[in-house]
C-alpha cells in the first residue's frame, strides 16, 4: 500500500521517515519529494508498505500526529494523473 505523506517538516529526510513508519510494518519504500529546479524539498513524500493491513494501521496511527515539529497529514496515494 502506498501512502502520501504530507506537512513535512522541510528538514525530514528519506531515512528518519522510513524510521518513523517501520514501528507499524514493514516499509518497501520512502521518497521524500524534492523540487526540481532548486532541489529543495517540496514538504511531501511517499512511504510504501509492504501490506495493506500494515499501511492502514500507519495511517490510522500517524495522521496527526507530530514528526520533526509538524503534524502529519496522512492519505492513501492515488494513481498520478495526466496533466
Amino acid at each position: 500500500m502506498k501512502l502520501y505523506v504530507g506537512n513535512l517538516s522541510y528538514s525530514t529526510n528519506e531515512d528518519s521517515l522510513r524510521a518513523h513508519f517501520e514501528a507499524h510494518g514493514g516499509v518497501a519504500d520512502v521518497a521524500v519529494i524534492s523540487d526540481r529546479d532548486t532541489g529543495r524539498p517540496r514538504g511531501f513524500g511517499f512511504v510504501t508498505m509492504n501490506n495493506d493491513d500494515e499501511g492502514r494501521a500507519a495511517m490510522e496511527e500517524l495522521n496527526g500526529k507530530d514528526l520533526e515539529g509538524r503534524a502529519l497529514n496522512i492519505n492513501e496515494a492515488r494513481e498520478r494523473t495526466s496533466r
